[in-house]
């Protein structure tokens, strides 16, 4: 990763990647991360457990990581919070 973020941007990729309906596509548009580095990121950032339980999501078929794996119901997603999450909740290391 050679790219360097601050820690409100690494908290909202963090947050994005945990977000079932978030694809990995909309990280890459945002912040220029393909889906490799992000997981490069979620493995470093994260707890060994959560990271697992994050990996067996994303690859479950439950998340809808990968917009080409997606539903054609499923439309952008934005939380009627979205806008007010000032610190990521998720366990970090």
């Amino acid at each position: 990763m050679g790219q360097q973020f601050s820690e409100r941007e690494l908290d909202r990729i963090i947050g994005m990647a945990w977000e079932d309906r978030t694809p990995f596509e909309a990280i890459k548009v945002q912040f220029d991360l393909p889906e490799k580095e992000v997981i490069k990121l979620m493995r470093k950032t994260l707890k060994p457990k959560s990271f697992r339980l994050w990996r067996k999501r994303v690859n479950s078929g439950v998340s809808q990581k990968h917009l080409r794996k997606r539903s054609a119901e499923i439309g952008r997603f934005k939380c009627s919070r979205q806008r007010f999450i000032s610190n990521n909740k998720i366990s970090k290391r």
